[in-house]
């Protein structure tokens, strides 16, 4: 007798991953409304939280200091920040990499503890610098970071059901098995198309909008594909299980974390491409 084979949902666990996103920009949007200190107070908890996920993940026999030193550190250079302070976000930035490094090496990969404290922080300070101190829908630091975020949110949303609908070719199998060339094309697309909205809500225009969202996308798709590879060499299947349907905020946010560097150093370097 033949076996019917069962076949597998396209897209497993969509409702508890949208809930999960849901209630995540829920608890988001207020410190980002109002920057500043509520926005350094969310991003040093979120930054917190991803420090705790990688020393879990990248040290086999962590001690309390693995664990406190750097998230300390994540902390104080977010409220550096928060107060525009560049000069002493850096420096503490540095101390608390360096120290991290060598609380590390009494066990080895010190380069881990380092860089890894580097690979949260950077991004954590820069969601700040960009935000800036204003608070309200209206301020410009509010529409660069929601329009961002709505790009990368957008993208991996269109990679995710784009990618389980067509399937194809692999991208990059060795670093991420699921990521298709198809996945890639729609959350192109659907980015491009959300960027373009978002600009034209916010006042940039829909044109320049959809153009800018095109490499935040590119930028979005390798910090996921960075995370992968991270994950793999340290033999990791999912940095947590904090998110239902996500795993941990490692998992959520890297996407978001080299996108917004990026569009930090572009708006750092190139402020007139967004005129506002």
């Amino acid at each position: 007798m033949e076996q019917t084979k069962i076949k597998k949902p396209i897209w497993k666990n969509v409702g508890i991953r949208a809930i999960t996103g849901v209630l995540l920009i829920v608890v988001c949007i207020p410190p980002l409304y109002l920057g500043g200190w509520p926005l350094a107070l969310l991003v040093s908890i979120l930054g917190g939280r991803m420090m705790w996920e990688w020393v879990s993940m990248s040290d086999t026999a962590p001690t309390r200091l693995a664990f406190i030193l750097p998230i300390i550190g994540v902390v104080i250079a977010t409220f550096y920040m928060a107060q525009d302070l560049l000069p002493y976000a850096v420096i503490s930035m540095a101390v608390a990499a360096l120290v991290a490094a060598i609380e590390r090496s009494r066990r080895g990969g010190l380069l881990w503890a380092g860089l890894g404290y580097l690979y949260i922080v950077i991004p954590c300070l820069t969601i700040v610098a960009i935000r800036g101190m204003e608070n309200g829908f209206a301020t410009e630091g509010f529409g660069k970071i929601i329009y961002i975020i709505s790009v990368v949110v957008a993208a991996d949303v269109g990679a995710y059901f784009g990618g389980s609908l067509f399937k194809g070719p692999k991208m990059a199998p060795k670093l991420s098995p699921n990521k298709t060339w198809s996945g890639f094309s729609s959350g192109m697309i659907f980015g491009t198309l959300i960027g373009g909205i978002v600009g034209q809500i916010i006042g940039i225009g829909f044109l320049l909008g959809a153009g800018l969202a095109i490499p935040i996308v590119i930028l979005s798709v390798l910090g996921d594909l960075l995370e992968s590879g991270l994950k793999r060499v340290l033999n990791v299947k999912d940095t947590g299980s904090l998110l239902p349907g996500h795993g941990g905020f490692l998992d959520r946010l890297d996407s978001l974390m080299l996108a917004v560097v990026g569009a930090g150093v572009m708006l750092y370097f190139a402020p007139s491409i967004w005129p506002l």
